[in-house]
């Protein structure tokens, strides 16, 4: 019955999205896209991560983080928002605001580049690496083929063109990690890596011209320019807020820790930051568009926060705790048994990414509504406490220091976050909490059995470990979601009839 029920429910989701709009298909059918691109590339990058973890020594990794980490410094610092201003003004189409855009991020990336360039020495010497100094130049070199794409690259994300989006932008990722993997057969260090990096953006540069051809002109309109600058003050400020929050444990540990330490934790980390990075993509790609058209209604704002949030933990809380208890058999046996070291900060990453899933959700409501600068309130205070523990985290504990420093960031934030959306939507913090009391039920479950089941010896192999928890997670999650669903149920036709009863009274 349960089966038929949603049969029934997916057919009329499919009837409205085939049967709405022409922008809410396209919207549907880009979000597919980019999804389809996103799971493919990510895929690729965990396999070449499964082989390079095993060919590469793990101080191949750390050095590579502290690059990417420092260029990442600079290039936010210096971004205007070249893309998001094509895409968001209504010139963005017109050849005199593509050709002023297009020379101003070139400028921009040659300006970023050097400034690389000449700190690269410097950040060799502060980390004692004399060899940074040149894979930070070579590495870096994707910032300055990422200022020269092709002006019209960015019309594909505008026009809602969003497969010839995914073909530059994922399909260059995965030329770049295919040519990784090929280098790190023959050179085997990390200077595959530093080539490898580079190449993603020199294949995303080709991809744009073939894809979206046309180049720029000498002609440079001023007024044009004086736009796109004046958008660009709007966003200013959270990209180097949020690079703080995700990189500060980076810098710290390389500069406290051997550089094979901080590979360790790179990797281990990353096994959990990837899903991360693509839900949250999803969940904002996907809820910003239909948040948006509901943005005076309040109520229906909070419905659907609470709806969302609380499939988010009935499917992330079971998921984290997995994680949680699973760490050393996943890292065993994705990357091989000396990357068993990090477990500790995988462990902690676990809760850190499901607190941050959780948190794209209020953040999604508020920029709806119009408020990014109270988004902008809870990005200072996570910056802050990052800033203000992450040393004392890693010194006194470790590498998994920096996992605990993001855990009490993350955390400050998302309280914050939730006061904030509080004042704007007038959001009921029990009801929200409340949301809390099934997925706990579940996980509190899956960890009496999983603890049990290794207290009596059932457990003796990392796959047998890792199937024993995933059983252990499918169990409590299925009882648990065949309640929410009903639950769910009642709610909506509860809210349809008061719906009916409203239209009806007037």
């Amino acid at each position: 019955m349960n089966l038929i029920r949603i049969f029934d429910r997916a057919k009329v989701f499919i009837g409205v999205l085939v049967s709405g709009d022409a922008l809410r298909v396209r919207t549907m059918r880009g979000g597919a896209w980019l999804g389809m691109g996103s799971i493919a590339e990510q895929a690729v990058r965990f396999a070449r991560n499964m082989l390079l973890a095993r060919i590469l020594a793990p101080g191949a990794f750390g050095t590579m983080a502290i690059v990417i980490s420092s260029a990442s410094l600079v290039d936010m610092l210096t971004d205007v928002g070249v893309r998001a201003a094509i895409i968001q003004n209504p010139r963005g189409s017109e050849t005199a605001y593509l050709n002023a855009s297009w020379w101003i991020g070139l400028g921009r990336s040659i300006f970023s580049y050097s400034i690389i360039f000449a700190m690269a020495p410097w950040i060799a010497h502060f980390y004692d690496r004399p060899e940074l100094s040149g894979l930070l130049r070579v590495a870096l070199l994707s910032v300055l083929f990422n200022g020269a794409m092709s002006p019209r690259s960015a019309l594909a994300q505008r026009e809602m063109k969003l497969g010839r989006w995914a073909a530059i932008t994922n399909g260059g990722g995965i030329c770049g990690v295919i040519l990784t993997v090929a280098l790190s057969f023959y050179m085997r260090n990390v200077w595959a890596l530093a080539i490898g990096y580079s190449g993603e953006n020199a294949f995303r540069l080709l991809l744009s011209y073939v894809l979206c051809p046309g180049l720029p002109l000498r002609h440079f309109d001023r007024n044009s320019a004086r736009e796109l600058l004046m958008f660009s003050r709007g966003i200013f400020g959270l990209a180097p807020l949020n690079l703080i929050i995700s990189r500060a444990d980076i810098f710290v540990l390389g500069r406290l820790y051997p550089l094979a330490a901080l590979g360790l934790y790179t990797m281990a980390v990353a096994l959990v930051t990837t899903p991360s990075i693509f839900c949250t993509n999803m969940l904002g790609q996907t809820l910003m568009p239909a948040l948006s058209t509901i943005q005076e209604d309040a109520h229906r704002l909070n419905r659907v926060l609470l709806e969302v949030t609380s499939w988010l933990l009935l499917i992330g809380m079971p998921a984290a705790v997995f994680i949680f208890l699973s760490a050393p058999s996943l890292l065993r046996l994705a990357y091989g048994a000396r990357y068993i070291a990090a477990a500790g900060p995988l462990s902690v990453a676990s809760v850190v990414v499901f607190l941050t899933v959780l948190n794209s959700v209020p953040t999604i409501v508020l920029f709806a509504k119009g408020y990014p600068a109270l988004h902008r309130h809870s990005v200072v205070v996570s910056a802050v406490a990052m800033l203000v523990v992450v040393y004392p985290a890693c010194r006194i504990l470790g590498p998994v220091g920096g996992q605990v420093a993001a855990l009490l960031a993350t955390s400050f934030g998302y309280l914050i976050q939730l006061i904030l959306l509080r004042s704007v939507t007038g959001l009921n913090l029990f009801r929200y909490g409340a949301a809390l009391v099934l997925p706990t039920l579940g996980s509190v479950a899956m960890l009496i059995i999983v603890l049990g089941g290794r207290r009596l010896g059932l457990v003796v192999r990392p796959s047998t470990d890792i199937a024993f928890c995933a059983a252990s997670c499918l169990i409590p999650f299925a009882l648990c979601a065949a309640v929410r669903l009903r639950s769910s149920n009642r709610a909506h036709i509860l809210y349809a009839s008061k719906a009916t009863e409203s239209a009806a009274a007037r």
